[in-house]
């Protein structure tokens, strides 16, 4: 593992972008690693800009800050825009192509498509549990994250739905090879 990990989420209210990183922090938490967690949205209640950073590592955390995420989740073409050229050639992005309909091909980094929203109202008929198979997806993605310290930290967080989440988590764990 190295010395640190850095985790952006970003997208628009309403998504579940700070739930996101609840989720990841309390993962890290629960695998005894040391964790912080910034988040930052605008005054709208839903709709507006949400972004939610954090760090994980086994050593103590100097700055909170990601400055060059090694995984970075666009759930909008805004937040896409604003974070792509912070991800380093060894990092990752996670998009959506419900919200993010083009790509930088120019960027080194690694571009991995996740259709979250078309999971969701395909398996759910219902937008609401892109969140879940975004983590299912990640605990594939991030070395570091345990599948079932991530089931159980959604399971703890999220305090309805468990048997539909726990189908998300799974779908979007299977979906990323």
């Amino acid at each position: 593992m190295k010395e640190r990990i850095e985790i952006v989420a970003s997208g628009f209210g309403g998504q579940g972008v700070v739930r996101l990183g609840q989720i990841i922090g309390e993962t890290g938490v629960k695998q005894g690693l040391r964790v912080t967690m910034l988040k930052s949205h605008g005054t709208e209640m839903r709709g507006g800009y949400v972004r939610s950073q954090v760090v994980l590592s086994k050593d103590v955390i100097d700055s909170p800050m990601c400055e060059n995420p090694d995984y970075f989740v666009a759930l909008s073409r805004a937040a896409y825009e604003r974070f792509k050229d912070t991800v380093p050639e060894y990092g990752t992005i996670l998009y959506d192509p419900a919200f993010v309909d083009k790509i930088d091909e120019g960027l080194k980094c690694t571009h991995k498509a996740f259709p979250a929203k078309e999971l969701a109202v395909e398996h759910f008929n219902n937008p609401l549990f892109s969140n879940t198979l975004v983590l299912g997806a990640m605990s594939r993605i991030v070395d570091i994250l345990d599948k079932d310290a991530v089931l159980e930290s959604i399971l703890e967080i999220i305090p309805k739905f468990h048997d539909r989440n726990r189908q998300a988590f799974q779908i979007g764990y299977d979906y990323v090879n």
